[in-house]
């Protein structure tokens, strides 16, 4: 029931952030990636993965967005983003705090955004774009995990986790 609920606020973010106008053609929040990372530090791997999916595959549904290069290319950076987070939080729990597991997981969506972008458009000049990726990409990982920190206090404070 939970992952239910995880899924649902994933979806929910991701569709309302889709709404707001963005600062810079590629640039979002990535709110959906809370409930993502929420589901990874709580329930583990395959649960974030779950969660991931449906964000991915039901938003993409709405926007319209479903396999096409868009989808495509931030889903994959999406998956790498999650599969290190997810090797990262297993070996080494202690080492992230969830705003350097966040800031870590949007630094490598960046940069696997953008490869898979150069290797679709087979252009590697845009490559000149990853020093603004990766700060635009590390703001709002920071931004993100600082909200993940939040939320796991509030969670906790509420009794949906164990103290």
């Amino acid at each position: 029931t939970r992952l239910g609920l995880f899924g649902s606020a994933a979806l929910v973010l991701f569709v309302f952030e889709s709404l707001v106008p963005r600062p810079l053609p590629w640039m979002k929040l990535g709110l959906g990636n809370l409930a993502v990372l929420l589901a990874l530090m709580v329930y583990g791997f395959l649960a974030a993965l779950g969660v991931s999916a449906i964000k991915l595959l039901v938003g993409g549904l709405i926007s319209g967005s479903l396999g096409g290069p868009a989808f495509v290319i931030a889903g994959g950076a999406g998956m790498a983003s999650l599969a290190v987070m997810a090797g990262v939080f297993k070996g080494k729990p202690e080492l992230f705090s969830p705003v350097g597991l966040s800031a870590l997981g949007a630094l490598i969506h960046q940069s696997v955004q953008l490869l898979l972008a150069c290797l679709y458009i087979g252009h590697a000049a845009l490559f000149s774009l990853l020093p603004l990726f990766l700060a635009t990409g590390l703001s709002s990982g920071i931004l993100i995990g600082l909200l993940v920190y939040w939320t796991l206090g509030k969670l906790r404070a509420n009794g949906w986790l164990e103290q």
